[in-house]
C-alpha cells in the first residue's frame, strides 16, 4: 500500500493555524493591537472598513521593524519574545506565540509598512495568501502600519458565515474597549468608514472608564486597592446601581492581559450577594498583578484562558477585597420588606402590591383598531371574547369566567376546557409586545408622548454608532429623538404606553443595551429591535398582577399569532390535561 501521510504544504497549514486564531475581523483587530502596544507604542490608531471586513488597519508610534524582522514577522512560530522553553513559563507580553501575522496574511491581503526609530527609510511588504508580492524600501513614519484587506478573500466559505456589519463591529469595539481599558496610559483612536468612534487620550484608568462608558459611570465606581504577597488587586467595582441584565462589561486584567474566567467572575458576583437583584451583573474593571511564574497563559491560540497556580486563593482574595470596598462605600444588602403571598387568588380579598406599572396595549388583537394604549399593570382592559382567533376561542371556553391564579408572582394558572395552562407571565408579555412592535415597524407607527422639557442624553460612542444606524426604526417605536451634536441626543417624546415610567429617557439607553445582546440572534435588525424593547418594557418575574391584568394578558397572548413561544423560542404556555393528571395521580 502507497504511504499516505505527508507534511501539509506551508500555505495549507497557515491557513490550518488561522482557523484558531483569526475567527473574525475583531480577532486581527486583537492581534494587532497587541502587537501595537508590546512594540512600546504610545498611540495606536484603529482604522476600519467595513465592520473590519474590507479593512482593518492598525497604525502605531512603537519601535518599528527593520528589514529583514518585517519578513520574518510574517512566517510562522517566528516571534520575538521567546528564546527558551523556560520563558514559556514567564511570559510578559502580550504576543508571543508566533502565529497571528502568518495566520492573518494566509487568509488576507496584508500590506506591513514599518521603520525602525533613527532610521531613514522603512520597510515595504506586500503578501497575499502567504504569497510575497512585494517587498521594498519605502518612506514611511516611524513606527508600523499594517493593513488587512479583503479578509477570507481565499476562503469563501469562511467569508460567508460572518455575520451583519452591525455584529461584527460589535465584536471588534469588544476587543478595543479591553485593550483601551487594559492600557489607559496609552493613547487610542478609532475610526470607522470615515467617521471617528474612540478618540482617547492616555489618562489614568477613571478616566479612560468615563471615556469609554460615559459621564455617568463616573459617580458609580468604588475604588479597589489591595496588596499581599501574593497578587496585587486594583481597579473599580461598580455601585449597584449601574449593574444590568446582560452580561458584558466584566473585565479582569491579569498582567495587562484581557482574560475571560467564569470562576473567576463569580468571585466578584459573590461579593455582591444580596446587594443587586436576580439576573444582574455587576459592572467591573480589576487588575490582578502577580508573578508570571504563578500562571500559564499557553493554554489557547487566543490567549484569553489562564491557568493559576492557586486558583481558590485569588478566588478568595477577589471576593473579600471586593465585599471590603462596598462596605467601606456603605453599600449593603436591601432588604425587602413587601411580603409578598407566594400564590394569589382572583378572588382573593386584598390584591397584590404594585412596585411599578405595566403596559399592555389594549387594542393589540386589533392591528387597525385604536392607538390609545391602556397601562398595561393599572386596570388592564379585556378584549372581548369575539375578538379572539375562532381557532383559539374553543381552547379558553369558559377561562373568561374562571378565577386565575398567580403563583409566585411568575406563572399564570388558568382553566381550560380539558384541564388547565401555566403561562409565564414575563415570556407571555414579551411575546405581545414583541409583535405589537413589529406592527409599529411595518407602518402602524406608536403613538408619541411629548415631554414638557426635552431630556439630554450623553451616550457612550459605542451605542451612538446603532442609534445612527437604526433611528429611523427607534423613531418608529414612539422615541422622539433629536441629534444635539458628537454623542449627545435631545429626548422630545417616549412612546405613549410608557411615559408612566419615571426616566422614560433610560429606555433608549437601556433598549440600545438589550439590541447589543441580542446581535448574535439570527434575526433581522428590526426583529431585534422589537426584541430589545419588548424584553426591557415587558413586565418581569415578581410582579404582582390584579385578576383583570391577568385575564387581560391571556386574552391578548392567545390573540398572537405565535402565543405559544416567546420571541427567543421559549415556551409562554404549557398544557395540563385533566386525564393525563389523573393516571399520574394514580400511578
Amino acid at each position: 500500500m502507497a504511504d499516505l501521510i505527508q507534511l501539509l504544504p506551508d500555505a495549507i497549514a497557515n491557513q490550518i493555524a488561522a482557523g484558531e486564531v483569526v475567527q473574525r475581523p475583531a480577532s486581527v483587530v486583537k492581534e494587532l493591537m497587541e502587537n501595537s502596544i508590546d512594540s512600546g507604542a504610545s498611540k495606536v490608531t484603529l482604522i476600519l472598513k467595513l465592520a473590519g471586513k474590507q479593512l482593518v488597519q492598525v497604525i502605531d508610534n512603537g519601535c518599528g521593524m527593520s528589514v529583514t524582522d518585517a519578513r520574518m514577522s510574517l512566517e510562522r512560530h517566528a516571534t520575538s519574545k521567546l528564546r527558551t522553553a523556560n520563558d514559556l513559563f514567564a511570559i510578559k507580553t502580550l504576543g508571543f506565540r508566533g502565529e497571528a501575522l502568518a495566520s492573518i496574511a494566509a487568509v488576507a491581503q496584508v500590506e506591513l509598512k514599518t521603520r525602525l526609530h533613527g532610521e531613514d527609510m522603512g520597510t515595504k511588504i506586500h503578501i497575499e495568501g502567504s504569497q510575497v508580492i512585494l517587498q521594498e524600501a519605502c518612506e514611511t513614519q516611524e513606527g508600523t502600519n499594517f493593513l488587512v484587506k479583503n479578509l477570507f478573500f481565499n476562503v469563501p466559505a469562511r467569508r460567508k458565515f460572518l455575520k451583519s456589519d452591525t455584529v461584527e463591529l460589535r465584536h471588534i469595539l469588544d476587543e478595543f474597549q479591553r485593550i483601551a481599558l487594559a492600557h489607559p496610559e496609552i493613547h487610542f483612536e478609532a475610526f470607522h468608514n470615515g467617521h471617528e468612534i474612540y478618540h482617547l487620550s492616555g489618562c489614568n484608568l477613571r478616566q479612560r472608564i468615563v471615556g469609554l462608558f460615559g459621564k455617568n459611570y463616573n459617580d458609580r465606581l468604588v475604588p479597589i486597592d489591595e496588596e499581599t504577597d501574593m497578587c496585587q488587586i486594583s481597579g473599580f467595582a461598580g455601585k449597584p446601581e449601574s449593574a444590568k441584565r446582560r452580561r458584558g462589561e466584566q473585565f479582569l486584567m491579569v498582567n495587562g492581559r484581557f482574560i475571560k474566567s467564569p470562576y473567576l467572575n463569580h468571585a466578584v458576583t459573590s461579593a455582591y450577594q444580596n446587594i443587586l437583584a436576580d439576573g444582574a451583573h455587576p459592572f467591573y474593571v480589576l487588575f490582578l498583578k502577580l508573578d508570571a511564574a504563578r500562571i500559564d497563559v499557553n493554554i489557547h491560540p487566543t490567549k484569553q484562558e489562564i491557568k493559576f497556580e492557586d486558583e481558590k486563593i485569588i478566588y478568595n482574595m477577589i471576593k473579600a477585597t471586593v465585599r471590603h470596598a462596598l462596605n467601606q462605600f456603605n453599600i449593603t444588602p436591601s432588604l425587602d420588606f413587601d411580603q409578598s403571598p407566594l400564590v394569589s387568588h382572583a378572588d382573593g380579598p386584598q390584591a397584590p402590591i404594585e412596585k411599578h406599572k405595566v403596559i399592555i396595549p389594549s387594542s393589540f388583537s386589533k392591528p387597525g383598531g385604536d392607538e390609545a394604549w391602556e397601562n398595561l399593570y393599572a386596570g388592564l382592559e379585556r378584549d372581548a371574547v369575539a375578538t379572539q382567533p375562532t381557532e383559539t376561542a374553543h381552547q379558553l371556553d369558559e377561562q373568561h369566567f374562571k378565577s386565575p391564579y398567580q403563583v409566585h408572582q411568575s406563572y399564570i394558572i388558568s382553566q381550560s376546557a380539558t384541564g388547565f395552562v401555566v403561562i409565564d407571565q414575563q415570556r407571555a408579555h414579551e411575546r405581545i409586545l414583541y409583535e405589537r412592535y413589529l406592527a409599529n415597524l411595518a407602518g402602524q407607527s406608536a403613538g408619541v408622548q411629548r415631554l414638557l422639557f426635552p431630556k439630554t442624553m450623553e451616550l457612550p460612542r459605542d451605542q451612538v454608532t446603532i442609534l445612527q444606524t437604526h433611528l429611523d426604526e427607534i423613531k418608529r417605536f414612539g422615541f422622539d429623538l433629536e441629534h444635539f451634536g458628537a454623542d449627545t441626543y435631545l429626548l422630545h417624546g417616549v412612546p405613549a404606553h410608557l411615559a408612566h415610567l419615571q426616566k422614560a429617557e433610560n429606555l433608549i439607553i437601556e433598549l440600545l443595551e438589550q439590541f447589543v445582546a441580542n446581535l448574535d440572534l439570527e434575526l433581522k435588525a428590526e426583529q431585534k429591535l422589537a426584541l430589545a424593547l419588548a424584553q426591557k418594557s415587558a413586565c418581569s418575574k415578581g410582579t404582582g398582577l390584579t385578576p383583570e391584568e391577568m385575564r387581560s394578558m391571556v386574552d391578548q397572548l392567545f390573540a398572537c399569532e405565535s402565543p405559544m413561544y416567546s420571541p427567543t423560542g421559549k415556551k409562554c404556555v404549557l398544557n395540563f390535561d385533566l386525564n393525563d393528571l389523573q393516571e399520574k395521580m394514580n400511578a
